[in-house]
């Protein structure tokens, strides 16, 4: 059965309900608020496009700290896809620019590799078409192999804020524990989303432009 994470309740062990391997699937599933319920990756971009009047672009990412200390991030700018079976262990597994793509943007993470995570962070930011996510709402979906899919959905954005951090993933005592961040963060001027989300969570990575 489905596990859905709330604020009174906003943590689960992923051994505890039996996701100690395989792979695991991060996708969000977004609408327009008053229109009508996505079914799928293509179909939600498309509406919401149109919504939006058209060039809708959201990108999924992870900011990432291995248990040798190395930090990094996975997204479409600076094409930093990852890697499943080396060093992140984790994927993107394209960038839907269109709306076209029926899945969407997908992350996966290698629950092998689970003892070489320390902790990941996942957002999404709005990299164009909209100005920030007010006026949309989002559930946001994992799906390990083995053990139950878990769900929560995101708060009204009632700021000004291209980028939403998803969930932190921290390992405690071997084991990855999902946390519902569903926290709408504001850039200071000048300053890009990926730095804000690093800055938030204490990453202190060094940034440079990127595109895509």
């Amino acid at each position: 059965s489905k596990i859905t994470l709330t604020k009174a309740s906003p943590t689960i062990s992923l051994a505890k309900q039996g996701a100690t391997s395989g792979r695991m699937l991060i996708n969000l599933n977004w609408q327009q608020r008053g229109g009508q319920q996505p079914q799928g990756g293509g179909g939600w971009r498309e509406r919401l496009t149109k919504a939006m009047g058209g060039g809708l672009d959201l990108d999924l990412g992870a900011l990432f700290e291995l248990s040798d200390g190395r930090k990094g991030v996975v997204q479409a700018l600076g094409n930093a896809f990852g890697s499943l079976h080396q060093p992140p262990y984790i994927h993107l597994d394209g960038d839907d620019r269109t709306g076209a793509v029926a899945s969407g943007e997908n992350l996966t993470i290698n629950l092998d590799h689970a003892q070489n995570l320390r902790r990941v962070v996942i957002f999404v930011t709005v990299y164009s078409g909209a100005a920030s996510f007010q006026g949309i709402s989002a559930t946001v979906t994992l799906t390990p192999e083995r053990g139950a899919p878990i769900d929560f959905t995101l708060d009204e954005c009632t700021v000004a804020s291209p980028v939403c951090v998803l969930a932190e993933l921290t390992n405690q005592g071997g084991e990855l524990v999902v946390r519902r961040e569903a926290r709408y963060l504001v850039p200071d001027r000048g300053v890009s989303p990926q730095r804000t989300v690093d800055h938030a969570y204490g990453f202190g990575m060094q940034w440079t432009p990127g595109r895509k």
